[in-house]
């Protein structure tokens, strides 16, 4: 079942929030989703190269607050702010509302967000490099920055073959079925002249143990991925890291004859 299910919808409720926050009742659900919807496809096709990761929308009384979640927050803002203000208008007059809100938060890593690195990769395959090196490429600086696992799952016509095929890419652990494991994931499109190439991202940043803030909008401290990391580095930095400690639990220095004296004089 977590094979077939989206990673994301999977987990909402469990430690993943929801991306739209407001109430509709029989009568407006459908028309404010459809809004909602409009909103997103309007603003990914606005701001192309933003570097946008995901568009949050809370509703209130006659107010529409726009969180864009983004890697790039110069170009979305512009100079002296007037290119969001540019885009806020072009909001009221898309949803007839004349209060509308625009908030901008900065991802600080955009390696671990798994929709900018599905852009990176399918921005390199229009640029026509090689999907292979652009995949392997990806997954390398996902890890570096301390990601436990990634896969990449890449359909169509690769490498402008006349036959369509899927190719998946997978580096450390991704355990779907695992609730409590943090998997972001993002289905993106790379329009080539060939055709379009579908590319599917996973990324593993780790187990959330304890209980999580739902609200997506939510920027605490140190997440626990960098704390984990911090701790590796260190390991790693300090004299023998690792080893040491393992090889106190072998009982002894790690090298010598482990079978005592004596031990092969039959």
């Amino acid at each position: 079942m977590g094979q077939k299910a989206n990673p994301i919808g999977n987990r909402l409720g469990i430690i993943r929030g929801w991306e739209s926050n407001w109430y509709g009742n029989k009568k407006d659900y459908s028309v404010k989703l459809i809004e909602d919807q409009k909103i997103r496809t309007y603003l990914m096709a606005r701001i192309n190269k933003g570097g946008i990761a995901r568009i949050v929308i809370e509703r209130t009384l006659g107010k529409l607050i726009v969180t864009i979640h983004t890697s790039k927050p110069g170009i979305i803002i512009g100079k002296g702010g007037g290119e969001v203000d540019r885009i806020k208008e072009e909001l009221k007059k898309l949803t007839n509302k004349d209060d509308v809100q625009i908030n901008i938060l900065e991802i600080r890593r955009p390696e671990l967000d798994a929709t900018i690195v599905g852009d990176t990769i399918a921005r390199q395959i229009e640029n026509r490099i090689n999907f292979k090196r652009a995949t392997k490429m990806a997954i390398a600086s996902t890890l570096r920055m301390g990601a436990e696992g990634i896969k990449v799952k890449l359909s169509g016509r690769l490498g402008g073959s006349e036959i369509a095929r899927s190719e998946e890419f997978k580096q450390g652990r991704v355990p779907l079925h695992t609730y409590r494991m943090d998997i972001d994931y993002a289905n993106v499109f790379a329009q080539t002249v060939y055709g379009k190439i579908g590319i599917k991202v996973w990324i593993c940043k780790g187990e959330v143990l304890g209980k999580r803030e739902l609200n997506p909008n939510f920027v605490g401290g140190k997440s626990d991925l960098s704390d984990r990391r911090d701790r590796r580095d260190d390991d790693n930095r300090r004299p023998g890291g690792d080893r040491e400690r393992r090889d106190d639990r072998r009982g002894g220095g790690g090298g010598g004859d482990r079978r005592g004296p004596g031990a092969g004089r039959r």
